[in-house]
Parts: structure tokens; C-alpha cells; sequence
């Protein structure tokens, strides 16, 4: 979950994104994960479920080289990160901090590469 002020918004990059509503310094921790309010939905609940949900889960769920045993679902923006091979943010265990200074309005990244087990490099 977002431990800064975040917003949704129209994105450059990909249909929303989401930006931050407060001047960030490098290193400053902006995200950890929660558990009970990012949730691990069990691979086989998602097959079981229908199509609709399966391809909301594939939008907006990721596969965590961290945590296993399903797909995480961010309880907040989390959800609206879009991939830039240059991020502003690094991963750090359960945590994302700011990879540099990251000012007032601009939008959050991460390098998918990294964050998402299964990413296939393409949309």
C-alpha cells in the first residue's frame, strides 16, 4: 500500500497512472506491502472465477517474485503503476522507494522486469 499521497490520472505512458500528490526525496519509502490490504488471490480462485475477473486480475494483478502463491492486488493505485525501463523507483525487499527526487504530479514507475515474475516484456 502507498505510504505517500497518490492520485490517478491520464497517463503518457499507458491509459492511468499514478502520481504523487507530495514532494518524495531519493531513498524515501513509498510503498510496502500489506498484507490483508494487498491481497494474494490464489492462482486457483482465479481460474475458477469468471473470465471477466480473470482479465481484471491480469490488468491490474502482478505475479511477485516475492510473495508467492497467487497474483498480489494492490488495495489502492498500486494498481495504475505503468513500466518505464528508466524508473524513478527501486524495489527494496517488501518495500518501493524513490529511485531519485521525485517531484509533486509526477507519475510513479517500476521497471516490470523486476516487480512482475511473469511479465512477458509486452502489453
Amino acid at each position: 500500500m502507498f505510504i505517500v499521497q497518490t492520485y490517478v490520472a491520464p497517463s503518457a505512458i499507458h491509459g492511468n497512472g499514478v502520481f504523487v500528490g507530495e514532494d518524495l526525496g531519493e531513498g524515501q519509502p513509498i510503498w510496502r506491502f500489506a498484507p490483508g490490504l494487498d491481497l494474494v488471490v490464489p492462482f486457483d480462485v482465479i481460474a475458477s472465477s469468471p473470465r471477466a475477473f480473470q482479465d481484471y486480475m491480469e490488468m491490474y494483478a502482478y505475479v511477485s517474485p516475492l510473495v508467492g502463491g497467487g497474483m498480489v492486488l494492490s488495495c489502492d493505485h498500486a494498481k495504475f503503476i505503468n513500466h518505464c525501463d528508466d524508473p524513478n523507483t527501486v524495489i527494496d525487499g517488501h518495500t518501493t522507494l524513490a529511485r531519485r527526487r521525485i517531484s509533486k504530479g509526477e507519475e510513479i514507475t517500476c521497471d516490470y522486469r523486476i516487480c512482475v515474475a511473469d511479465w512477458s516484456g509486452h502489453f
